[in-house]
This record gives structure tokens, sequence and C-alpha cells, in this order.
């Protein structure tokens, strides 16, 4: 009997015990997108609901190491990378990665600033991020915080969106810029793709929700499943697109912890 073989999905990033965002959310997501999740984890995050209250890093030598231990092994279609605290550990998983050539898709979830609004990433490693692994990655999913961090300049409303979204690109990727930090009554997320020069803009209604912890997490992990699951980068942009804003109306109805709660991720399988 010729054995089946699973569509593979590493995640480089950091653990969050409250199960919203992070590593946890990363596994759940690849996992209800039909895909075998395997982590590499670079930092244990306490945190809950409401906030982060420490960062334990995990050297750089080791994250490396479990990179290795992944990819001479099992092997895998697709790498999303999300919280890197510094730029030794970016530069660290730049040439871990560079080992492997083959593994074109490569989603960077630049993590700098938590839905709670508190700081992820040391002040000089957005250079680092910048120069060296945002053109290793094949698409960067920023926020607004973050892609004013990445560019030097604030973005003020959505007007400015598509100019945004093409400066980012210059720095050597395709980008899906989520505009959930503008406060318009309807979401208006861009994507620009490099590879083909193309525009998509995703227009949803927006729902009144505090759960949003790890909505980049989860957004970037989708992403990562479809791409490894042999999809164009326009159809995983919109697949990706589709299944965060179903696990935000989803989880819309539920209550847990005392701050911002996780999205559904298994939205189509229970309720």
């Amino acid at each position: 009997m010729k054995l089946r073989k699973y569509t593979r999905v590493m995640t480089i990033a950091g653990s969050d015990p409250s199960g919203g965002a992070g590593v946890q959310a990363d596994i759940k997501t690849i996992s209800a997108c039909g895909c075998f999740a395997t982590s590499a984890i670079v930092a244990v995050v306490d945190e809950n609901t409401v906030g982060v209250k420490g960062v334990h890093p995990i050297p750089a030598a080791f994250v490396a190491a479990q990179i290795h231990s992944i990819l001479d092994d099992i092997g895998t279609d697709a790498v999303k990378i999300g919280m890197l605290h510094s730029s030794e550990l970016i530069r660290s998983v730049r040439e871990t990665l560079d080992e492997y050539p083959e593994i074109t898709n490569i989603v960077l979830d630049p993590v700098m600033v938590a839905t709670s609004g508190d700081s992820l990433l040391q002040e000089e490693a957005i250079a680092t991020l910048r120069e060296v692994l945002i053109p290793r990655s094949r698409i960067i999913t920023p926020n607004i915080p973050e892609a004013e961090l990445l560019l030097g300049r604030n973005i003020k409303d959505k007007n400015e969106l598509l100019d945004a979204s093409r400066d980012l690109a210059n720095l050597g990727s395709s980008v899906f810029l989520k505009a959930g930090h503008l406060m318009d009554e309807e979401l208006t997320d861009i994507f620009y793709n490099a590879e083909t020069g193309e525009t998509t803009v995703f227009r949803y209604p927006r729902t009144d929700t505090i759960n949003t912890h790890g909505t980049g997490c989860t957004l970037s992990s989708a992403l990562a499943s479809y791409l490894a699951k042999g999809n164009s980068l326009s159809e995983a942009a919109r697949m990706a697109k589709e299944y965060i804003a179903a696990a935000i109306c989803s989880g819309a109805g539920y209550e847990i912890g005392h701050g911002h709660g996780p999205v559904h991720h298994f939205h189509s399988f229970w309720q």
C-alpha cells in the first residue's frame, strides 16, 4: 500500500500560553486548514488575553537547531515566521533557511506590537528585519503600526494604503497589508502581488468584537497553509482572508478571559 503524505507547514514563532496567538494559534490554524504543523519556538512568552507580562528568549543557536531538526527529517512545504525579538535571532533564522534554498513559500508576519499594544520587538531589530529577512520572504503581512515602523512614516487613512503596500513591496516581497487599525466601518485590506504587479482590495464589514487576539498569527498561518497546498499567491491571499474573516465572526460569540479573546480557529468544524 502506498502511504499518503501530509502537506507540511512549519511555524517559527513564540509561545502564547493563553492559546490565542503565537505558535498555539499557528498550529490550530494550520491544522484547521488541512496541513500538518511543525514548530520552532523562539521565545516563551508570559501573556494572557489582557497583555504581555514577560518574554523569555530562546538562544538563537537553539532555535536554529530546532529548524534543522525539522527540515532535515520532516521537511516542509511552507514556513510561517512570527515574532523574532532580536537582530541576532533574525540573522540566524535567515542564515538557517538559506541552507534550504528549495523552500520558497515563506510567509513573514513582522510582529512588533501585540494586540494589547505591548512592544514585542527590540527597536534595533526593525532595521535587521527590513534588510535581512523580508527579502527572503515571499510575502509579508504587516498591520498598520508595523507598516508604519517599516516605512518610517504614518498611514493616516485608507487612501494611503495602496501606496504603502507598493512601498513595502520595494523591500523585497509581496505584501498583505492589514488595515484593521484604521477605525472605518468597513475593513479594507490590500494585497499587492509583487510577482505579477497586481493589487487586490479586500473589503469586509467590521465585526463588533474584542476577540481579536492572534488575528495576525492566524492570517499568516492560513496564508502559509494555502501556499503549501499548491495555491497561487493570489489564491492563497483570498482564501486566507476568507478564513480569518469567518474566524473573527464566529469567535465574536464567545467570552474567554478578561481582555482580547481569540478568534475561532475551528469554526468550520464546531460551534
